[in-house]
This record gives structure tokens, C-alpha cells and sequence, in this order.
């Protein structure tokens, strides 16, 4: 069978190699060998070429140069997955070459190119089990055999890339699509495939520190640790074969609806990477079975379908049966630690007069949602750690909807969730299971009560507004020096194996999803889990944040790698980075400063690096004096950059993340008696490179330019 998957090969081969000819002469005809090209927001060029064979590939004539090495090598004798690998490098050249060719559709319903920065925000659910998995779905299929495949792979939080006719058939049907959906059109070409390879191969280099060119080491690498597989629909023709035997060199099983053969290759993967299974109703079980993925769902006992790809669902007003609060209603939700013996457990409760009347006409109602715990390792810190879950408790059904927390809350519930039974009940049932399942080991007893009558739900939320504050007024006073110990963050060690994060108080988690409370929740939910208690040890050096603790833990679970970090440092032993991060900091050595990119910013910095080119180099869990990933909570901590001077260093960060931070940042700027420090920072709209900012900075006297040199 390997022999005949080898012949549709080289047919397919051939034909690619005449269309891709074609294609680059008319393009160096047209723009010139010299012409640059840039695939949006990616710091790898051409992804697959440039991890396997070490070349970034940005014009046309490095492009018609490695061409020419490709088709020499398919007039050579090559084995099956030599001559499947250059197939791929093939169709990335050819659709490098569209690419040229194309003028960016805003309006386009397919995704093409899948940038760096969509990968590194899907970062922590890749790593933390979110997205248990990815799926290619390519062929033709009709709607109505793929609709319940594709809420199937929702249901189990299985990001699936659709390829082909059927992503053309997904999109007539109007549903939601892309990543928050879990469901990506990348485009209706076979080749597009190559997209969703280049995607697993980029994790080796954004989280696993790979090396660029080490084609072995990264092919075992997304082998190992990047779950994915592909289901086939429809007739296989040439190209078909010949993607499928290119996914089969990186362990990337197909399950075909067509009767085949089996197909087991034993020095790739220990499981068949080509298994037929015609029932549509049986194919993702399959396709779970086959890779050896264990996937558990946890779904409430509710009328709707349930998971993290329906959280980013909308419910619109004209779609809207009833909604609360959002300034329209009173509203609040509460978590409070009660004493075991005065609950009941998984009571649901809804307080108020005629309540069911109310819900039944639908429009507006007041409600506060409070829920009382128990657990014999329940702790008052982590009140505010299951409120916040509220909001993605409920956001996971299917036409629900929730923004806000505490008092400021608003809840939506669609019309089509209505018609399919979704009761005012419902929401404490959510709640309820959702806490149970959630954080099983710390809470034995859950309680909701529903409060819909007005008068009483604003006395409560009074009540609850008191406990807020006294929170607030805890968490602000929780230091690095107060606490026994830190929390570390493991996670990415499943794509960055030699990567620990360190979080205190003082400074959350790089990729922004876990504060100190957090982890020390978590802990207690998963004491084998990614995040463990670190002992601070003896106290080294205040200013930079170093601890012999710290060090002792990270030298032992990066393997050996990391020897000692400054936890308030940026240029003396930072902390290493796996790739999820929300901003970099960057030093800026001409300005004796740093500056700040967030993820999602693809303008240009005055040090003359996107932050695609700069993430690029600071991943995969190694240590960059000068820069270094970060949390967006922790620009605005006292311990910012403690070690090189702190806030006053910053000189340049983009608009949109001064807006996002700039009432705390005020705050912390007037207790180190510079009020007008935000003012001074520069941002796209006075700068974007070095001159232009040396001499703004100059002109309005910032402090980075008086402080002692930051590079010594």
C-alpha cells in the first residue's frame, strides 16, 4: 500500500511542480527576483522551511533558488517520507507565491495563513488542556453530516481547521466560526493543509526552544507533543495522498470515510496513520481512539450543547429572550465561604414573587447570584478565584451569555436557548456542577440561591460591594515579602520542557491567565498539578529578587538549563519565556530605557523589530538579558523592573496597551512622584523608530534619560 500512497505522490508531485513553475515565473516576470514578500505577522518566513531546513525565505529570488533544489530532488530517487516532506516544501512555495499575488481580503471568511500571535494567544489553552487537540477536516461532505461532527469536536474542545469544499459548506450554514468558536475555514485549497503543519512545526521553535534547521530533533518534537489528526471526506485524489503522506512523517494520523486499508508505519508512530471508519457518527470517536487522546467532557445537566467553544459566543439584542443587569437591571455575584454544616449541597434556589411569570415574559429582570461553599480545604482567598469562574461557567452554554463580574455583571439568554428548555433554573445548576467539577478537591458543598425581586437584591449587593472592598483592600497589601512561598507554573512544560514560571504576589504569570491566588488554588484543586508550592529559601538580593529558593527550583525542574533568575530584572538573569506571553520588554540601550509590545501589536518599534521578530527570539524557555515576556498586570506592580529602575524606565509602549493600563499605571506613577510619567512615554503616534524617539524623549525631559546607565 506504502507504494501505491508513494505513486499518487509523485503524480501529484508533478503536477504541483508545473503549476508552481508557472506561477514563479510570472511573478519574478511581474514584481522582479528582487521583490520582498512577508506572510502576515509571522517572525519564520516560510514556517516549514525555515524550522526543517534552516532558511527564511522573504524574496523572490531565495525562493526561485530553493525551488530549484526542490525539483532537482523529485527528479532523484527519493524514500516515502523524503519524498512527501518536499511535496509540502513545495505547496508552501506555491502558496507563498499566491500570496505574492494577493491582496487581503478583510471580508474573507477564510483564515489562509495562521499568524504567530494566534498561535502564542492560543498558547495556555494548548498547554493547560482547553484544546485537548487540533483537527484537519478536509474533502467534500454535505452539511448535514458535518454540522454534528463539527459541534462533536466543539463539545470536546477540539480546535478544528477546515480545508477544502467543506469549509466553503461550513460557512453556507451561517454558524459561528473562528477560534473562539473552535471551528477555523483556512481555505478551500488541498495545499492550504500546509498551513495547519506549519502551525505544529512553529510550536518547536515559539514554545519549545528548538533550533531552526535541527529537522529531526523538530519533526520528533511535534511528534511527541503536538496532538493532532486529520479526517478525510469524500474521494482521494492525487494531492490528497500525497498531504496525507506528509502528515504521516510528523505522526499525524487520517481517518478516511472511504474504505482503505490500514496503514501502520512503526518508526514513526506506535498507532495506524491511515484508519478508515465510514460511520460519520463514530469518526471522531475514531479519530480520538487512533491518536490515543483521553478527553473527558464535562458537561452540566442542561438542554444545550456545553464548552469553551461556545464562551465567546454573542447573544445580540434582537436575539435576546431576557437579560440582567448591564447597568439595565440591578445586578451582582457573589462567592462566599460558609461552615460545611450550614449548607445543603447542590441546592438551586430562586428567591422572589412570581419569579416564573417574570422569566416567562422574558425582557429585563434584577439578579443576584450568590453562592456559598464548603470544603474542608476551602480557604477565604480563594472566594474571588471561583467568583471570576462564574463568567466562563456560563459563557461555555450554548446561547448564554456573560460579561462582568461582581456588581457590574450583565447575563443574556438567547431565544433559541429558551426554545430548547433553558430555565432561569438552569443558570444555579451551571454554577453548581460547574464548582463541584471544577475545584472538586478544595470544595465539598455548593449552594445558589437566585435573588429576583429588586428591593432585595440591591440590599444584598450592598452586602456583597463591603466583602469586595475588603478583598480589594487584601490583595492590594499581599507583597512578595509577606507570603511563605511562591507558586510555579509547569503548563508549558508540555511545549517548553526546560521553561518555569515563578509567580508571586508581586508578579503574575507571563501569559496573564494565573495570578499568586490562582496557583495557590490550583495547588490545592491538583496537588501533582502544573502549579507548586517554590519556597522562597534565603533572601539574596532584594532589589533584583533573587532567592536561593527559586533558584534551587528552577535549576532543578529546567533541567539543569537555568542555573539562577532575578525575578525583578530585566538585563541580570530574567526570567526564561515559553512563548504565551502578553507584552515583551525590550531594553532600548540608546534611550537608557526599555520598551513595551503587547501581543497583537504588528506595528513597528524604534528598536526595528515587530513583536513577531522579537518573540521569535526570547521563547521556548531561554534566558535574554534585555528582554523578557510578561503579564500585563505586571507593568503596573511595584516590582516592575525593580532591579533596573523600575516604571521610570519605560519610554515606549503602543496606544492601545497605555489606554488598557492607564488608570493603575496613574496609580503607581503618582506613588513614585511622577505623575506625568504616562504623558511622557512614547507611543505609534509620536514614533516607530529610534531617532525619532531619542529626540521626543529629549524634548519632554523623560526620566530614563537621567538614570544611572542601564547597560553597565
Amino acid at each position: 500500500m506504502i507504494e501505491k500512497l508513494v505513486e499518487f505522490t509523485k503524480k501529484a508531485s508533478e503536477e504541483l511542480l508545473k503549476e508552481t513553475e508557472a506561477l514563479l515565473n510570472n511573478t519574478i516576470s511581474e514584481k522582479g527576483k528582487t521583490f520582498s514578500f512577508e506572510l502576515p505577522d509571522t517572525a519564520y518566513g516560510l514556517p516549514l522551511i525555515y524550522a526543517l531546513e534552516g532558511l527564511k525565505i522573504t524574496e523572490l529570488s531565495e525562493l526561485e533558488k530553493f525551488y530549484e533544489t526542490i525539483k532537482d530532488k523529485f527528479s532523484q530517487s527519493l524514500d516515502a517520507m523524503n519524498l512527501a516532506l518536499n511535496y509540502l516544501y513545495l505547496a508552501e512555495i506555491y502558496l507563498a507565491l499566491l500570496f505574492c499575488h494577493s491582496e487581503r481580503n478583510e471580508e474573507s471568511p477564510f483564515y489562509g495563513f495562521l499568524s504567530d500571535t494566534i498561535q502564542r494567544t492560543l498558547g495556555v489553552q494548548l498547554v493547560d488542556g482547553r484544546i485537548p487537540a487540533v483537527a484537519v477536516l478536509v474533502g467534500k461532505i454535505e452539511q448535514e453530516k458535518l454540522l454534528p461532527i463539527i459541534k462533536e469536536l466543539q463539545e470536546k474542545r477540539i480546535l478544528a481547521f477546515l480545508i477544502g469544499p467543506l469549509a466553503e459548506e461550513f460557512i453556507k450554514t451561517g454558524e459561528r466560526q473562528g477560534f473562539e468558536a473552535y471551528v477555523v475555514p483556512v481555505g478551500t485549497k488541498i495545499e492550504e493543509t500546509v498551513y495547519v503543519i506549519d502551525w505544529a512545526v512553529r510550536a518547536s521553535l515559539i514554545f519549545g526552544g528548538q533550533t531552526a534547521g535541527d529537522k529531526n530533533a523538530i519533526i520528533d518534537y511535534v511528534r511527541k507533543r503536538v496532538n493532532t489528526f486529520a479526517i478525510a471526506f469524500g474521494s482521494i485524489d492525487e494531492k490528497a495522498v500525497a498531504v496525507a503522506l506528509g502528515a504521516a512523517v510528523f505522526a499525524i494520523p487520517v481517518i478516511t470515510d472511504q474504505s482503505l486499508p490500514e496503514i501502520s508505519i512503526p518508526e514513526i508512530a506506535a498507532y495506524p496513520l491511515i484508519v478508515s471508519e465510514p460511520n460519520y457518527e463514530k469518526i471522531v470517536k475514531k479519530a480520538i481512539e487512533t491518536r490515543g487522546l483521553k478527553i473527558i467532557v464535562e458537561k452540566p445537566p442542561i438542554p444545550v450543547a456545553y464548552g469553551p467553544a461556545f464562551e465567546g459566543e454573542r447573544v445580540r439584542k434582537e436575539d435576546t429572550f431576557i437579560e440582567f443587569g448591564g447597568q439595565k437591571t440591578p445586578a451582582f455575584e457573589w462567592v462566599r465561604m460558609k461552615e460545611i454544616q450550614e449548607l445543603e449541597d447542590e441546592k438551586v434556589e430562586i428567591v422572589g414573587a412570581d419569579w416564573q411569570a417574570k422569566y416567562e415574559a422574558g425582557g429585563k429582570m434584577p439578579l443576584g447570584i450568590v453562592v456559598n461553599v464548603a470544603g474542608k480545604k476551602m480557604q477565604k482567598d480563594f472566594e474571588p478565584v471561583i467568583e471570576r469562574q462564574i463568567h466562563t461557567f456560563i459563557n461555555e452554554a450554548e446561547g448564554l451569555w456573560h460579561i462582568g463580574q461582581r456588581d457590574i455583571n450583565w447575563i443574556r439568554i438567547s431565544k433559541k436557548a429558551k426554545e430548547s428548555g433553558i430555565t432561569l433554573n438552569h443558570l444555579g445548576i451551571i454554577i453548581s456542577s460547574m464548582i463541584k467539577s471544577k475545584f472538586r478537591s478544595i470544595v465539598d458543598k455548593v449552594e445558589v440561591y437566585l435573588y429576583v425581586d429588586e428591593k432585595e437584591v440591591l440590599e444584598l449587593r450592598e452586602q456583597a460591594r463591603k466583602e469586595y472592598r475588603q478583598r480589594d483592600l487584601r490583595l492590594a497589601t499581599l507583597t512578595d515579602e509577606e507570603v511563605k512561598e511562591f507558586y510555579s507554573c509547569l503548563l508549558c512544560q508540555s511545549f517548553a520542557p526546560k521553561h518555569v514560571c515563578v509567580i508571586t504576589p508581586e508578579r503574575p504569570g507571563l501569559c496573564g491567565a494565573f495570578t499568586w491566588l490562582d496557583a495557590k488554588a490550583a495547588y490545592e484543586i491538583e496537588p501533582t498539578g502544573g502549579n507548586q508550592p517554590v519556597q522562597k529559601g534565603e533572601l539574596f538580593d532584594p532589589i533584583y529578587g533573587r532567592y536561593s529558593g527559586v533558584d534551587e527550583y528552577v535549576k532543578k525542574h529546567s533541567g539543569g538549563e537555568i542555573e539562577t533568575i532575578n525575578l525583578y530584572s530585566i538585563m541580570e538573569n530574567p526570567m526564561t519565556s515559553c512563548g504565551c506571553f502578553e507584552c515583551i520588554v525590550a531594553v532600548v540601550p540608546e534611550a537608557n530605557g526599555v520598551l513595551i509590545v503587547n501581543r497583537g501589536y504588528s506595528g513597528m518599534t524604534p528598536i526595528g523589530m515587530k513583536f513577531s521578530t522579537i518573540a521569535g527570539m526570547i521563547g521556548g524557555g531561554i534566558q535574554t538579558p534585555g528582554f523578557m515576556g510578561v503579564g500585563v498586570n505586571y507593568i503596573t506592580s511595584r516590582k516592575f523592573l525593580k532591579g533596573d529602575g523600575g516604571i521610570r524606565r519605560i519610554v515606549w509602549m503602543p496606544k492601545e496597551l497605555k489606554e488598557r493600563i492607564k488608570e493603575n499605571f496613574q496609580k503607581r506613577a503618582e506613588e513614585e512622584e511622577i505623575p506625568n510619567l504616562i504623558e511622557k512615554i512614547a507611543d505609534e503616534t509620536v514614533c516607530e523608530d529610534i531617532e525619532c524617539l531619542l529626540d521626543y524623549l529629549s524634548r519632554i525631559e523623560h526620566p530614563a534619560l537621567e538614570m544611572e546607565p542601564i547597560i553597565k
